[in-house]
């Protein structure tokens, strides 16, 4: 081999992936050209294969193009901006700006199984909700002419109305890739969070059986958003509730679930059992329903008689209750009309975690205005989540050193949640945000891009605040960690833009000359102007599997510029010039993986074929130009 390998910059293949998996499970369904033979793979499956024509299972106008959609490579990358970061080089947190379907594209190779929890909240298809576009036959191309990135006619993006013949197709055509992208990017132990009301939540539940699979279905929360009634209901009644919908990567994914207070527990009178709370003895149920739960209790040393509660009845039956006298579990009331209660001990409960509530109360959506006028000292985000709500599913779903994705992440509450969550505990999760930059009309804060980056910078400045006031003190507040003074308060932000290097266009009609010259000049000089080594650094890093957090050393070997990330097995030379001392240089550091432009070479063949030796001899697996 005198030749490197091309850098490969299309995103992860994932049918390629699955491909390869069957053709492990059943290798004597390859073809002669590499395929599959589906002939041979239902003889190998025999009466598992279901060729009937009707099956139970959901579809819709433009599903079979979302697969289409699912299975094309992006050709974009994520452009770092420094300038719009908090602590760019420290921090772990990231917020990408662009269409979060070729960021979930582009998010594959480096992302794929790491990340613990997803919360989204997705556009609910009221009929005034703004949709992504289904028509995904150029995603990344849409995206950059509706962002004014290109030059275009006509290309909109808009709200969906009921008026619309497609009107919950055109939702499930923009859901259902997203989704099916977002799960290779869960842990195996990983959870999504859905956030929806009754307009499309029987169809999301629907679409994710069908992604996520009805066996992983954890739950269904039903949230109770609105305090008060609403004035104006709808043929009548006032919808309060809102749901979260949970799924996990696999079977045994599940929630944290909620903690007992075991506060409560004391041990006044050193029973040897040990700790206990006192429980009520009540009932739920009348003599009517349950006539074997009414009857009159006795005191056994003072014979006073406490008589059936008539509404309610005790919670046992009567050989049940002289059963838990006898152990002296039974609380006798001192005062007169007491009731008798339970002695309950903390040593018998089996687990100190509880379930975590199907019905959630007491943070409304209004919440979530008055928390962002208070950010913002007015109201420039519509109907917002309470940052309290997403932070008690953060306790349900990551830990700490987690990763949370939101891809519709609106105004930033997620990363709000998530900040001040740490900043509680001492923790270290870490956020991952994208959005659409949607035009608001406004001049301060142009798009809800805009929005999101501003929010997340005052909340971490608010935060930067009270810890340097904490410090001034040397008390600490009781249950704050000390480490929470070493909080991630920081962002790096990346925007969806085409790939820094020009591709080559395959397409081109015959008898196309200046087509063709265009193409071949390209090829000559296949940098984009404009682009800096920063820009090209980390699409090289993304496209080669490595986080976008990836810590990046600058070294200067030979007198020229290198970058070495992963402690070093991993080296990136972005030089126009390179020359064998360089190669060797590199080589001598033995690293893993090794990346050069391909204009670095300079038409020298033989430098080139040499480096490919020298990086063998030294046992660098990878060598690839781009």
């Amino acid at each position: 081999m005198t030749e490197p390998e091309k850098l490969d910059l299309r995103s992860h293949d994932l049918a390629e992936d699955k491909k390869q998996e069957l053709l492990r499970l059943f290798p004597e369904i390859r073809t002669e050209d590499g395929k599959i033979d589906f002939e041979r793979l239902k003889l190998a499956l025999g009466e598992i294969v279901d060729v009937g024509k009707e099956r139970y299972g959901m579809n819709w106008p433009g599903k079979a193009d979302c697969f289409k959609t699912i299975q094309a490579p992006s050709l974009g990358t994520l452009l770092p901006c420094r300038e719009e970061s908090a602590n760019f080089d420290a921090t772990e947190n990231l917020i990408i700006e662009g269409d979060n379907l070729e960021v979930l594209k582009l998010l594959q190779k480096s992302y794929l199984g790491k990340v613990k929890m997803i919360y989204i909240d997705p556009p609910y298809n009221t009929g005034n909700d703004f949709i992504y576009p289904d028509n995904y036959t150029e995603s990344l191309q849409t995206y950059l002419e509706y962002t004014g990135q290109v030059d275009a006619e006509g290309r909109k993006f808009s709200t969906n109305t009921e008026a619309d013949g497609r009107f919950h197709s055109k939702w499930l055509n923009m859901m259902y890739p997203r989704l099916y992208l977002a799960r290779n990017l869960l842990r195996d132990d990983g959870v999504i969070f859905v956030s929806i009301d009754d307009a499309e939540g029987d169809n999301l539940k629907k679409i994710c059986n069908e992604v996520f699979g009805e066996e992983n279905f954890i739950g269904l929360i039903t949230w109770r958003a609105r305090n008060f009634a609403d004035a104006r209901p709808m043929r009548g009644l006032s919808v309060d509730h809102e749901y979260v919908a949970i799924y996990g990567k696999n079977i045994d994914a599940r929630i944290s679930g909620k903690r007992r207070d075991e506060g409560k527990y004391s041990n006044p009178d050193n029973d040897p059992r040990g700790p206990w709370t006192s429980c009520s003895l009540l009932g739920k149920a009348t003599k009517e329903q349950r006539p074997n739960l009414h009857y009159d209790v006795v005191h056994p040393q003072t014979g006073e008689i406490f008589p059936d509660p008539p509404e309610t009845g005790w919670i046992c039956r009567p050989e049940t209750f002289q059963k838990k006298i006898e152990e002296g579990r039974i609380l006798w009331p001192k005062k007169v009309g007491g009731r008798p209660r339970e002695k309950v001990f903390l040593s018998e409960l089996q687990s100190g975690v509880l379930g975590f509530p199907s019905v959630l109360d007491g943070i409304f959506t209004s919440d979530g205005t008055e928390e962002m006028r208070g950010i913002f000292q007015n109201q420039i985000f519509q109907f917002p989540k309470p940052s309290l709500l997403i932070r008690d599913l953060l306790l349900q779903g990551l830990a700490n050193g987690e990763i949370v994705l939101d891809f519709f992440s609106g105004s930033g509450t997620t990363a709000q949640a998530v900040l001040e969550l740490n900043n509680q505990d001492g923790g270290n999760r870490k956020f991952i945000l994208v959005q659409l930059p949607e035009p608001t009309g406004r001049k301060d804060f142009p798009t809800i891009a805009d929005i999101t980056k501003e929010r997340v910078r005052r909340v971490i400045q608010k935060l930067a605040q009270n810890q340097k006031e904490k410090e001034k003190t040397p008390e600490l507040e009781l249950g704050v960690a000390k480490s929470s003074r070493e909080n991630d308060l920081g962002f790096k932000v990346f925007k969806l833009a085409e790939s820094n290097f020009k591709t080559w266009k395959a397409n081109i009609e015959p008898g196309n000359t200046a087509a063709l010259q265009e193409q071949l000049e390209l090829h000559v000089d296949h940098l984009r102007e404009g682009r800096t080594n920063d820009d090209i650094l980390y699409e090289i890093l993304i496209k080669s599997g490595y986080p976008l957090t990836t810590p990046v050393e600058t070294l200067t070997l030979a007198g020229k510029k290198i970058y070495s990330a992963q402690t070093g097995a991993f080296l990136i030379c972005l030089e126009r010039e390179l020359t064998l001392e360089l190669i060797r240089a590199m080589a001598e550091r033995k690293p893993e993986r090794v990346v050069c432009l391909d204009e670095g070479f300079s038409d020298n063949d033989q430098l080139k074929a040499n480096a490919v030796q020298i990086f063998k001899t030294k046992g660098v697996t990878s060598f690839k130009t781009v």
